[in-house]
């Protein structure tokens, strides 16, 4: 288990909420994953310069839980169009601003090039299993 990730870990850039981003910094070390936490107010522009920094990052997660995660992540289709995060990006929290949450946040985040919107906190460790079982068979040789 020592030596997974490395992870980068942020928080959106309008969000200064930074409890949750710490405590699940903690989780995944616990679960074996290097963590570079960039903390709150995190701008894409910060999580490219870390991927490019540790090239063999497994995912970049990221949170937002005042809801302005569209927002925050517009230059995300640029910073991946330029292979400045080619890794799969993970985000997690609240999705939308207000009681009434916008069922179409999810497909904004989807089409701004997040790769998986995560419903509850749960989920993220077993995605990040998977995501380093499908990493690993693409480096796996092939038969034939």
């Amino acid at each position: 288990m020592p030596g997974r990730g490395p992870i980068i870990l942020g928080v959106t850039a309008s969000d200064a909420h930074s409890v949750a981003n710490q405590l699940i910094a903690h989780r995944l070390r616990a679960e074996g994953y290097t963590v570079v936490n960039l903390g709150a107010c995190t701008p894409v522009e910060e999580f490219a310069q870390a991927v490019r920094e540790h090239p063999d990052t497994l995912a970049v997660v990221v949170g937002s839980l005042n809801g302005h995660a569209c927002d925050d992540l517009r230059p995300l289709p640029a910073a991946r169009a330029a292979g400045d995060l080619p890794c799969p990006i993970v985000l997690g929290g609240n999705l939308s601003v207000g009681s009434h949450k916008d069922g179409s946040a999810e497909d904004r985040l989807r089409a701004l090039g997040v790769d998986h919107v995560l419903a509850g906190l749960g989920e993220l460790v077993p995605l990040l299993r998977e995501l380093e079982r499908r990493a690993a068979s693409a480096r796996a040789p092939r038969a034939g």
